[in-house]
């Protein structure tokens, strides 16, 4: 009888190992969980992954036993790995492109210049679209490698770790948030107290 714990990993768990956790939502699913989770229970196919490219398919289909297929295009095209980066000369400081990087990729504050944190990058092109400046690029970085060959495991699990900091640390902000209002609320409906002033005599009274 072996000793060794019982696998307790769901597929979905299995299907989101298999991914590289860009969390690009080119596939159509808010993060690499939930497009694990879609693919578990049937919602969706395998073939939705560019930055995981033909490699990441095979992956999906030898846990799942579908059949290998090609990437759908209509989710984009298998293709080197990119950065982002900032022009700084035209950058306003307007921070909507940290707000929408997944992983805390981009530093910068209100009306200061940003700049990307090149190692953390997942080149998920989320910053894009909402630069108002069109001041953000894609710079290739890994020449022909493309799929799991521009990517690897120890910058997938640095890219899963940090999108899991982020989303807890915006929960935190949120509640605290809340809090703060909620106190705000309270302290506006605290009554004021009356002061009661001693009447004066009548006139012609002592």
């Amino acid at each position: 009888m072996s000793d060794a714990p019982p696998n307790t990993s769901t597929l979905a768990d299995r299907l989101e190992d298999a991914l590289p956790q860009t969390q690009c939502t080119r596939c159509g699913e808010p993060d690499c969980r939930r497009y694990a989770e879609a693919i578990a229970s049937g919602e969706v196919t395998i073939d939705r992954c560019p930055p995981g490219g033909a490699q990441g398919i095979i992956r999906l289909a030898a846990i799942t036993g579908a059949s290998v297929r090609t990437l759908d295009p209509a989710h984009g095209v298998e293709g080197p790995r990119s950065l982002a980066i900032i022009d700084e000369a035209w950058c306003i400081g307007c921070t909507l492109c940290i707000k929408a990087c997944p992983v805390d990729a981009i530093l910068g504050a209100a009306k200061k210049m940003h700049t990307v944190i090149d190692e953390h990058c997942t080149g998920c092109e989320l910053c894009l679209p909402v630069c108002p400046v069109d001041c953000i690029s894609m710079q290739p970085v890994t020449g022909s490698a493309t799929g799991w060959d521009a990517w690897s495991a120890p910058q997938a699990d640095s890219a899963r770790r940090r999108y899991a900091e982020r989303r807890v640390r915006l929960e935190r902000e949120a509640r605290e948030n809340d809090e703060r209002l909620a106190a705000r609320r309270r302290a506006r409906q605290v009554p004021v107290p009356l002061v009661e002033f001693p009447s004066e005599p009548a006139p012609g009274t002592s």
